[in-house]
Order: C-alpha cells, then structure tokens, then sequence
C-alpha cells in the first residue's frame, strides 16, 4: 500500500511555480555550458589567428630611432666641429678661439705641416700654463711668426736633457707623444727656468727649434691653449 501510494504522488504532475523553477534551472546551465563553449572557441581563434602587422614606420622614426641607439658618434662630432669653425670664424675669433696652421715638423707626429688647429685665447687669464699643454705663442726672434710646442718646464723647474731623454728636477719624464721613428739622442743643460717664463719643446726633437735653441719662452707670449685639431677631416680630434 505504502509503495503504491509513493509513486501515486511522484506521477501527480508538477504546479506552475514547479515547472518555472526547473526551466530557469535547465536555461541558466544551458547558458553557462553555452558561455564556457564559446570562450574555448575565442581563445582558440585568438591562438590560430596571427597578430596584425604594425604599419610600417616612417623614415623620420627609423633615423630617430638609429639616433637613440646609436647615441653620440662620429657624425655628432663632426657637426658639433662644424658648429664650432661657424662660430670661430663668425664671432669669437678676435676674443676667445682662434684657428692656426701648422707650419712645420717640429710637432710630427702629434700634428702634422698643414694640420689646422684651434687654440683656446682664453683659458690663460684664468689659469698658469701646464706641463704638458700644447701652446701657440709668438716668437721671441721674429714679431711675425706664431709658434707652438709642448711646455715641458714651469717657472722653477730644473731642466736637463740626456741622451734624449728629458729630466725634471731630476725625474726622468715619460713622454709617449714623441717622434719615436727619429730617435733623438742630444744633451741640453741643466737650467732654471726663470719666474714669468716657461721651458718649451717640440714633440719631434730631433727637427724642433725651440726653448734648448731661444731660451726659456716668457709667459707673456703665450697666445692660447691647443685643444682641438679639424683639418684634417679624417683627422678630427681633441689635443
């Protein structure tokens, strides 16, 4: 009796709200069987589609980009040098920077004849000459010509040279700039180098008059600084 009755009430059939419930059921997993199959599907076009190309860049970009990468180089110095021989030779000439000409060997192989320099006009109201600057400064035999050696002697300083090879107070000086295919093997002093004044000496020694042949150079004719070679151009570079 009680099994006859169970399965009178399981055939009774279902009210409304009942048959409601059980369609929202079935759509919503109906839905998100539906929604799970889709998303597989997009994800795997997106793995089989390949990405779009980027347009092509402009010439603009690509060079901009070449420069980023590159950063300085031999192009920027040129044109910074070139920046610098407009303003030299277009406005601070007279006061502040001055282009020179190399007349001879006494400076081989550090500047070659007809090298161009610039010489810095200005540097010296500042500050003393140095041991190992390269000056351009008016001759002590002539009023006409300009000159330039390295200074190797300050005001004080004890010089001596023997058998080519030069002392300073004493101290043998190690000199890598010197012309080493002509050999020079002289002798010179020792002398004091007066105050006022500065001992120089051509990097080619053998072919070089200088303060061994007019004494000691007085301060006072000290022109400027050497500090960059442009001519020339493929032998651009800071002294």
């Amino acid at each position: 009796m009680l099994s006859e009755k169970r399965s009178r009430e399981e055939e009774l059939p279902k009210s409304r709200r009942e048959l409601r419930r059980q369609r929202r059921k079935e759509k919503g997993l109906a839905g998100l069987i539906a929604r799970r199959r889709a998303s597989g599907r997009s994800k795997k076009l997106a793995q089989e589609v390949p990405p779009t190309q980027a347009p092509p860049k402009s010439r603009r970009e690509l060079r901009a980009e070449r420069r980023k990468k590159k950063g300085g180089g031999p192009t920027e110095f040129i044109l910074t040098v070139i920046v610098a021989f407009a303003l030299v030779f277009g406005v601070v000439q007279p006061f502040i920077v001055q282009a020179f000409r190399i007349p001879s060997e006494s400076m081989v192989p550090t500047l070659e004849v007809k090298d161009r320099i610039l010489a810095n006009k200005f540097i010296y109201r500042f500050t003393e000459p140095e041991r190992g600057d390269i000056v351009v400064f008016d001759s002590v035999e002539s009023d006409d010509d300009t000159l330039i050696k390295r200074v190797v002697g300050l005001e004080g300083d004890e010089i001596r040279v023997q058998g080519g090879l030069l002392f300073v107070n004493g101290e043998p000086q190690q000199e890598p700039y010197l012309n080493e295919e002509e050999t020079f093997r002289g002798y010179y002093g020792p002398s004091i180098v007066p105050e006022g004044h500065v001992f120089v000496m051509g990097d080619n020694r053998d072919n070089s008059a200088d303060s061994r042949v007019f004494g000691p150079l007085p301060s006072d004719n000290v022109k400027g600084e050497a500090f960059l070679r442009f001519w020339p151009i493929s032998k651009i570079s800071g002294l």
